[in-house]
Parts: C-alpha cells; sequence; structure tokens
C-alpha cells in the first residue's frame, strides 16, 4: 500500500488548482435551497463546465487517486458540490459503469457526465426501516415491460429528476434477498406521483413517490432478474466509499473556522473544549487517511470499493455529529438561530448515523466480513 500521490497525479492536481482559480469566480451565485429548477440549472451547469473542461468522468472514469485529489481540491476551492447531480453522478452512473450492457452505459452515461440528465435513488420503502432487502414495491412482468406497483420514501431528488435507479421485488417467493431487481425508471412514465417532503433542517431534497402501474421496459433492468440485491450491494460500496470524501474536506475547513471562531469570541480560554477541537481535528486526519487506504485498495482490486467503507461511514456519521455539537458549544445562544449555516448543518448532522445505511448496518458488515464473525454473533 503506497499513500504518497505519483508525478502524474501532482501534475493532475496542478492543473485543477489552475482551471478552478479562473473558472470559479466567474460562477453566478448559487439559487436558494428550496428553487429545485433553480438548482438543478446551477448544478447541471456546474457538471456541463467540467465536463466540457475535461472533469466530467473524474468520479468513475478517472482512476480513484484522481478522483480523490479532485474531491479534495474542489472542496478546498468553495466549488460546487455535486448536489442534483449526487444520485447520477455517485451511485446510478458508477453502477451502470460497473453493471450495464454496453447499449446501457452508452444510453445513460453520456448525458450524466454532461450534466443533461439527473437521477434520483428508490431504494427506501415505508415500513420497510434500515433493513432495504424487505422492500415491497412489485415489478410483474407483462411482455416487454415490468408493472410496477408501491411507494419510495426518501427519495433523493425526485422533483428535478429524469431517471429513478429503482429497487423492486421481482419474485416473491423466494428469501427476500433474492427476489431483488435493479430498475431505470424514466419519471416522465405515466403513474408516477412525487410528493416533496420537509426535513429538520428545513430542506426539501427528499420526496415520496407513488408507483401506479408504472410500466418499465425490460431493458432498463441493470443485471439480471432476481439479481437485484448484489447490483445493490455495487451501488451501496459507491455511496459508503467514495460518496463522503469531499464532506471529509468540508469537515476539516469547519474545523479551522470553529477554531478562529473560538479564538475571536474567547471560548478558545476553555481547556476542555480546545481538547475537543484537536481530538476531532486528529479524528478526522485520520479518516482521511482511512479513504486514502480505502482507495488505495480499490485502485489495487480494479473493483468497487470494499467494505472498508462501512468502517469510514461508521466513523465520519459519529465524527461529523460531534463536530456540530462543539460548533454549539463555540457559537454558545447563537447556535440556535436557524439562519445560520453552521446550525443547519448540525440539524443536518443528526440524520448521518442513518443515511446510506444506519450505523448499526454498518457494524454488522464490519463484523461479517472484515472480522469474519458469525450473523447474529
Amino acid at each position: 500500500m503506497d499513500l504518497a500521490y505519483t508525478d502524474e497525479e501532482e501534475a493532475f492536481r496542478a492543473a485543477l488548482r489552475d482551471w478552478l482559480s479562473v473558472v470559479l469566480p466567474k460562477l453566478p451565485p448559487k439559487p436558494p435551497p428550496d428553487d429545485w429548477p433553480a438548482r438543478r440549472a446551477y448544478d447541471t451547469g456546474w457538471q456541463r463546465a467540467l465536463h466540457d473542461a475535461g472533469y466530467g468522468d473524474v468520479h468513475w472514469g478517472a482512476s480513484p487517486t484522481k478522483r480523490l485529489i479532485f474531491l479534495e481540491e474542489t472542496e478546498k476551492a468553495g466549488a460546487p458540490y455535486v448536489g442534483a447531480g449526487f444520485v447520477g453522478l455517485l451511485h446510478a452512473g458508477p453502477t451502470i459503469a460497473a453493471e450495464g450492457t454496453p447499449a446501457q452505459r452508452e444510453r445513460w452515461l453520456p448525458p450524466i457526465l454532461r450534466g443533461d440528465e439527473i437521477w434520483c435513488q428508490g431504494f427506501s420503502e415505508p415500513d420497510a426501516g434500515s433493513d432495504l432487502a424487505s422492500l415491497r414495491t412489485r415489478a410483474v412482468r407483462d411482455g416487454d415491460c415490468y408493472v410496477v406497483t408501491g411507494s419510495k420514501i426518501w427519495t433523493s431528488h425526485a422533483e428535478v429528476a429524469d431517471w429513478c435507479e429503482l429497487l423492486v421485488r421481482t419474485d416473491p417467493d423466494v428469501p427476500k434477498h433474492r427476489g431483488i431487481s435493479w430498475l431505470a425508471m424514466a419519471m416522465d412514465a405515466p403513474g408516477i406521483t412525487v410528493r416533496p417532503l420537509r426535513t429538520l433542517a428545513g430542506s426539501t431534497e427528499f420526496a415520496e413517490v407513488f408507483l401506479d402501474e408504472v410500466r418499465v421496459p425490460v431493458g432498463n433492468r441493470v443485471g439480471e432478474e432476481n439479481d437485484g440485491w448484489r447490483v445493490t450491494m455495487v451501488t451501496l460500496s459507491f455511496e459508503r466509499g467514495t460518496a463522503f470524501v469531499g464532506e471529509v474536506v468540508a469537515c476539516r475547513r469547519t474545523l479551522g473556522e470553529l477554531a478562529r471562531t473560538a479564538r475571536a469570541n474567547g471560548r478558545w480560554d476553555d481547556s476542555v473544549l480546545r481538547r475537543r477541537l484537536g481530538r476531532l481535528s486528529a479524528e478526522f486526519g485520520a479518516l482521511w487517511r482511512l479513504i486514502q487506504w480505502n482507495v488505495s485498495e480499490g485502485e489495487r482490486g480494479g473493483g468497487p470499493p470494499g467494505p472498508g467503507g462501512s468502517v469510514f461511514k461508521l466513523r465520519y456519521s459519529q465524527a461529523r455529529q460531534e463536530l456540530y455539537d462543539t460548533a454549539a458549544e463555540v457559537l454558545g445562544p447563537d447556535a440556535l438561530d436557524v439562519s445560520r449555516e453552521w446550525t443547519l448543518d448540525r440539524l443536518s448532522s443528526l440524520s448521518y448515523t442513518i443515511a446510506a445505511g444506519t450505523s448499526q448496518i454498518q457494524q454488522n458488515i464490519v463484523a461479517e466480513r472484515i472480522l469474519g464473525l458469525p450473523k447474529g454473533g
């Protein structure tokens, strides 16, 4: 394992920094959080700029190390994150690249990379809790189509999505993990109803999606019928392995801002608080090294990120909550001001031990796939 960067990778970093220094000052202001049509236009415009500059495919077309450098440098420079392109660029795109047919890759990957099409994620369902395999949305074969009926919840970016990565049950008579298929569903198909949800932090990025006999071509199935659980594990390995990488850089920057604020408002005199800030600094430094290790291992294996992503996800989600709890101590009464970005970030941090698989699920993965412990042991 070598965590050092090569000369070629450092040249990639330098060229990216130069490009960012030219293009970022020309970006328009970011639109309001709830104006999703405007946010879609802003996010897809940024993706188009990346594409035209040769960075559009960095999330799965470049080496994992270059992807790491890209995320590190764009976050440091304050560049826009993937935004509404999150599912397409970080979940569906990498999954189709790894598991799709040549025709599927040709149809769906270029529009994602150009910022032309947005994807949403139709995995979670009401009453399923954290058990993703308990999904009940049915897909019944009818000629060359599946007829899909059911509902999804916490569907990211459904309001502005063109496509949905959808998990459906195609065989109800086999053990629950074996009767699932992974479909690409056009969001303008008849029978789809989208109802936005508002989170504790005020965001409306999630929605409920109701599916009433929606016809999805069989050719839109990625992977074999009833093999969707294995395809889903590929999707989730990308989500847990690399999708949060840029946020670690953002957390390290926030930690520096907290230290400066503490010095300015007198909280720096509290030795207990200083120790917490120091420990968090070491924590996020260690998480960054863990990311490098996961990427290095994935690059060596030539496949998607392995179960090491669950170690990262487990600890990162906890460290993020601790960071914003510490921010509340530094800010004092100002931490209750919901107009402040840090306050909203603290509310949002509460979801991280649930999103992308709960901490309990990550603990099970670590126990079974890394430590080799028996299920239920």
